[in-house]
């Protein structure tokens, strides 16, 4: 039998800082949405109202109903992120249901901009977003390339508006007090709106580059909200390639 969504009682959509396996619903403007199968083969389902319009990343369409109206390119290379130019999105609009997934298994978060403050995410990170979300690459100094391996560019997102993100793995977020700090490995990064530095990790005042791959961590200092992701590309691709040499010998 076809899956059907259930879209009952939608709740306003907040930043949940305990983001688990449950299903998440909520609605947001003209806009219906529900993430499902979480932590695996996560899909996130948008039911639009007549005339209203979602972005989304290139190649994430899963399936929508014959009334959606699509404008933009279907299929893009994300290679404006490496080099800072402007992001191109697929534009959807109502009546109807739109459902679109991430290129890998993992979760989906929301994240609900008020216009205050900006939020920022590793490059491959942005799955969708409202309208009223204005999206752009901005440049990081050289300590902070490091970071998440994200190059010398990170994607940036301004405005008010709803913002979905995808991470490999799980995603859980921690809500950080003023001056409270939080230490992360630089690849575990997803999104957040917070100050944040990139350093090595330092045992027994020795520089260490054993804790992680590069030796880098990120150090990100409240107030404000930082999304992780429980495992990397790099770490797949590593684990891939070891298992494939293991297997040539």
């Amino acid at each position: 039998m076809f899956y059907q969504p259930d879209y009952s009682a939608p709740q306003p959509a907040q930043a949940d800082p305990h983001l688990g396996n449950a299903r998440i619903t909520g609605v947001f403007e003209g806009m219906q949405f529900k993430v499902d199968n979480r932590d695996s083969n996560t899909l996130l389902y948008m039911r639009l109202q007549p005339g209203y319009e979602v972005l989304a990343k290139p190649g994430a369409l899963v399936s929508m109903e014959a009334g959606v109206q699509v404008k933009g390119k279907v299929n893009f290379s994300w290679k404006k992120l490496l080099t800072g130019g402007e992001l191109t999105f697929v534009h959807f609009f109502g009546p109807g249901e739109v459902v679109v997934a991430p290129e890998t298994w993992g979760d989906v978060a929301q994240i609900q901009l008020d216009g205050s403050s900006s939020w920022h995410f590793r490059k491959h990170a942005f799955l969708a977003c409202t309208p009223g979300i204005q999206m752009t690459t901005e440049a990081q100094g050289l300590g902070k390339a490091l970071f998440s391996g994200s190059g010398l560019f990170v994607g940036a997102a301004h405005g008010a508006g709803m913002l979905f993100v995808h991470g490999l793995g799980g995603i859980i977020a921690r809500e950080l007090q003023p001056d409270e700090q939080w230490i992360v490995d630089n690849n575990h990064p997803v999104a957040w709106n917070c100050q944040y530095s990139v350093e090595r990790i330092q045992a027994g005042g020795i520089i260490s580059t054993l804790q992680t791959d590069e030796g880098a961590v990120c150090r990100f200092t409240g107030p404000g909200t930082v999304y992780i992701q429980s495992r990397t590309p790099e770490h797949l691709i590593n684990w891939i390639q070891e298992h494939l040499h293991h297997r040539s010998k």
